[in-house]
């Protein structure tokens, strides 16, 4: 099968979305399909085309940006051409380009799937509402054009505006989650170098540092958190410096976390790779996700959590309180509650033998081959049905 799997941003930029897209094509051609990957130059680095394992993928020039997207002139022509030349085309929502993709699947017969990440919720101001009203409009018409949606669980289905609307074109599939192993050699270096065994317990966070990530809500947290353990300590994994958009939120929250630098309270890890995710998690006593919006739909980070073991308090988020009510390895806290975020921490960290979880059954779950099969199973029965 050829498989056009279309998105605006692809490795080696990192977020959820890319990191899933990645895991899913490579998958994709693990299981003998032929998978080409179109998105944008974002960089003007990076080349125009290249094959990374056994992924076809093309990059088309930007000429600006809006926002968090891309103006790329170039890509409906380069769409044309790719939707001709496969089977089927699969797009990651939120993305600007999708309408036209889906429209042009659908003049060439061939089915369009929508894999919905998240709704996109910039932050205030004229501008921003605007961006949102037109990423609002594009999704809709993706979704009328495409064949079926892939969102990752009924819980944020049914609270998303969007995809609430689509529930005859919906089908859930778990997101992909793999991590390679880790020595402990690389496991215990990780420990030495940020001193985990010194500073316990260890609060772990992997996102990018930006306001729907809730970074302010642990800040608030924290003072709470070190009257009963005086020694802890948060590591943060992500990118926090330069961060699209959200140089405002930085330069409020930094002062107070420098505070909690200089004590050892708090350390930037910056983006890793997922070798050193692997070091990081086994590390940690707890991991949070108190994510704000709806533009966070899963947080994937927590299955990479569990399957290391490790423990999780998420925000009450549709979507995001799910990996915890299914599998049991923590406690929800409620949205944007500092203190439900701390007293669910230590409700973790004073009994954390109450948190244990089926590994093997969270592993096989969301490996990317058994998340490629039901997509191969879904893409099989629209081409039948073609």
């Amino acid at each position: 099968m050829k498989i056009l799997t279309v998105l605006t941003y692809y490795r080696p930029h990192t977020s959820g979305l890319t990191i899933y897209a990645e895991r899913l094509a490579r998958a994709f051609v693990m299981r003998g399909h032929q998978v080409t990957v179109m998105t944008t130059q974002y960089d003007p680095s990076l080349p125009r085309e290249e094959n990374l394992d056994g992924v076809k993928i093309i990059r088309v020039p930007v000429m600006a940006r809006l926002s968090k997207g891309v103006i790329a002139p170039t890509f409906g022509w380069v769409a044309t051409k790719l939707v001709a030349d496969h089977d089927v085309v699969q797009l990651h929502l939120p993305q600007f380009d999708a309408p036209g993709v889906a429209m042009r699947a659908r003049l060439f017969g061939k089915p369009a799937v929508l894999t919905y990440h998240c709704d996109l919720l910039l932050p205030p101001g004229l501008f921003n509402r605007f961006v949102n009203l037109v990423v609002q409009w594009q999704n809709n018409m993706a979704a009328l054009l495409s064949n079926r949606i892939v969102t990752y669980t009924q819980d944020y289905a049914d609270h998303s505006s969007c995809l609430s609307r689509y529930k005859f074109k919906l089908r859930t599939i778990l997101p992909p989650v793999e991590l390679p192993p880790s020595s402990e050699n690389d496991v215990r270096s990780f420990a030495e170098t940020n001193h985990c065994a010194d500073r316990k317990p260890v609060i772990g966070m992997a996102a990018r540092f930006a306001a729907e990530k809730g970074v302010e809500v642990l800040l608030d947290a924290l003072p709470l958190i070190l009257k009963e353990y005086p020694q802890a300590q948060v590591l943060f994994a992500g990118q926090y410096q330069n961060v699209m958009g959200e140089q405002a939120y930085s330069d409020r929250l930094m002062p107070r976390i420098r505070e909690y630098e200089t004590a050892g309270h708090w350390t930037f890890l910056g983006n890793l790779n997922p070798l050193q995710m692997s070091a990081f998690y086994p590390n940690l006593d707890v991991l949070v996700v108190p994510s704000l919006n709806s533009t966070e739909a899963f947080g994937l980070v927590q299955i990479e959590a569990m399957l290391n073991g490790v423990p999780c308090v998420p925000s009450a988020l549709p979507g995001v309180r799910m990996p915890v009510q299914m599998h049991g390895m923590g406690r929800v806290s409620q949205i944007g509650d500092s203190d439900s975020l701390a007293a669910s921490i230590l409700a973790v960290l004073d009994e954390p033998g109450k948190f244990h979880g089926d590994l093997e059954s969270i592993r096989k779950a969301y490996s990317p081959d058994t998340v490629a099969a039901e997509y191969e199973k879904l893409f099989e029965d629209l081409i039948g049905k073609k």
